[in-house]
């Protein structure tokens, strides 16, 4: 058996308020920066989903009867633990994920805690619809109530962050959840679950079970006895999540991927544009759904623009997640890094121009240098496709309607960026462009009280922000009769004789 980066052998699920011993594949966990073992656990398997299920199931009525202070209460006590532990996610965080230190000790957990402190206020806030009389006999009012037992899958690019988007808002609500984090990355999940437990969640209301997709995530996604599903992962995933969940008519909520445009108008500051687009194209490797992965960019910038992405990109430190003067860690693994690269290579193919990148880095693990991809058809695979690594595209556009034009030729519809000091062009790109989320002169930032989400082929529905909690609540309408007549007056059109 391996140690845990804590120095204590990881779970490999999490059920009813305890670490659970499941009877699974065995499974190690492998740091992506140098190919080595980080820990060693036995996955969850399809009874042990049933256990989660029931567990949540049982615990569900005593959460949900709580009073909004009482969750509130302890998910700022959990807010408070984590802040306390933040060092140890931190470095979990990086050694199951090779995410540089820096991303994890400024964004990724930080992130995560000031979400948690989020819903903790949000959860007093679940107000409905003043009660009135609409019509003459009645008084009517709105409760909204949790919807049950959610279960979420998670993915391995944001491991924590992803968790506590999904888990805080249900908890917030009411909700008792499952989770099943990736298998690739997760101990902070699992960290996560009993930090909750320590703050004071009762048993039961988050359970945590660690498998693979195709048989947990299905076992979970298509469980009779869960009333709402959600998922974050690739779109081809997701509609396979939606068809598991369909058969007993959950509801859904998606966070899919994306192919985010970064449209910039021939009046930005292209010097801004550049620094913006590089950034917002390599965090955490480019493995990030709203990742720039498509500049469309004034013909006029257009040379300026490619030389300076690439002058940029080739100053880019990549190497050891650990060291603080890392700018960009490894790709998840052997085989998505080969997938990165396979798609990469077809460019010139397809009239691509590699100007710097599509190279391994003579490091251990599954590095990739940034790459820049000029002179793309609108018709080539990495264009189109999402190939989630640090590559980006770019083409030339000739007017504001041809630029919008392409930022929307797509199936995506999660993110986007527009750069323009014009502000009428932004504006208007602001609301033409298909995108959950259009940056302007900016793109990436995100912030627990603003929505995230996006439509088409990537997904529906929102996590963070108050706009979250309407995924995990249900509305019910109480009509009360106010006149204590038994014979009321719309029984005259079933009854003929009064």
């Amino acid at each position: 058996m391996f140690d845990s980066v804590g120095g204590v052998s990881a779970p490999s699920s999490w059920i009813n308020g305890r670490p659970a011993v499941t009877h699974g594949d065995t499974h190690r966990v492998i740091n992506p920066a140098t190919g080595e073992a980080i820990t060693e656990l036995n996955l969850a398997t399809a009874a042990d989903v049933d256990a989660a299920v029931a567990a949540a199931r049982a615990a569900g009525p005593g959460w949900a009867s709580s009073t909004p202070v009482e969750r509130a209460t302890v998910l700022a006590k959990l807010a408070a633990v984590m802040t306390v532990n933040s060092d140890a996610l931190v470095a979990e965080e990086v050694a199951q994920t090779g995410k540089p230190v820096r991303l994890a000790a400024e964004f990724d957990v930080p992130g995560s805690i000031d979400n948690v402190e989020f819903f903790a206020g949000a959860a007093r806030h679940l107000e409905g619809k003043a009660t009135a009389e609409y019509s003459a006999d009645h008084t009517s009012s709105i409760r909204r109530e949790a919807a049950g037992v959610v279960a979420t899958i998670t993915p391995w690019n944001y491991p924590l962050q992803m968790a506590v988007w999904k888990v805080l808002p249900a908890l917030a609500a009411g909700c008792t959840v499952v989770i099943k984090p990736s298998e690739l990355t997760p101990l902070t999940t699992l960290t996560l679950a009993r930090l909750a437990a320590e703050a004071g969640l009762p048993d039961g209301v988050l359970n945590v079970v660690t498998g693979r997709g195709d048989d947990v995530g299905t076992a979970l996604a298509g469980h009779p006895d869960v009333d709402l599903v959600t998922f974050t992962g690739s779109t081809t995933v997701g509609r396979k999540v939606m068809a598991a969940a369909a058969v007993h008519g959950h509801r859904t909520q998606l966070e899919l991927g994306g192919k985010a445009p970064l449209v910039v108008f021939d009046d930005a500051d292209v010097d801004a544009a550049i620094q913006g687009a590089v950034a917002a194209a390599i965090i955490n490797s480019g493995q990030d759904c709203t990742a720039a992965t498509r500049a469309i960019v004034a013909r006029d910038l257009y040379d300026d623009f490619v030389a300076g992405v690439g002058e940029v990109m080739r100053s880019v430190v990549v190497g050891d997640p650990l060291d603080p003067t890392t700018d960009i860690g490894p790709l998840i693994s052997a085989a998505h890094r080969a997938r990165v690269s396979s798609i990469v290579n077809r460019a010139p193919a397809q009239g691509g121009r590699i100007v710097t990148g599509a190279s391994t880095p003579d490091l251990p693990g599954y590095f990739y240098r940034p790459t820049l991809i000029a002179d793309v058809a609108e018709t080539a695979e990495a264009y189109r496709d999402e190939i989630f690594g640090p590559v980006l595209t770019v083409r030339p556009f000739t007017d504001d309607d041809d630029a919008l034009r392409q930022a929307n030729d797509t199936a995506y519809g999660l993110a986007a960026s527009a750069w323009t000091r014009d502000v009428y062009r932004a504006q208007r790109a602001s609301r033409e462009i298909k995108a959950g989320c259009v940056w302007i002169n900016d793109h990436i930032p995100i912030i627990s009280e603003m929505p995230h989400g996006g439509f088409g082929a990537s997904g529906f529905g929102k996590d963070m922000s108050a706009y979250s909690l309407e995924e995990y609540l249900t509305i019910k309408h109480v009509m009360s009769d106010i006149t204590r007549a038994a014979d009321k007056d719309w029984h005259r059109i079933i009854f003929a004789k009064r």
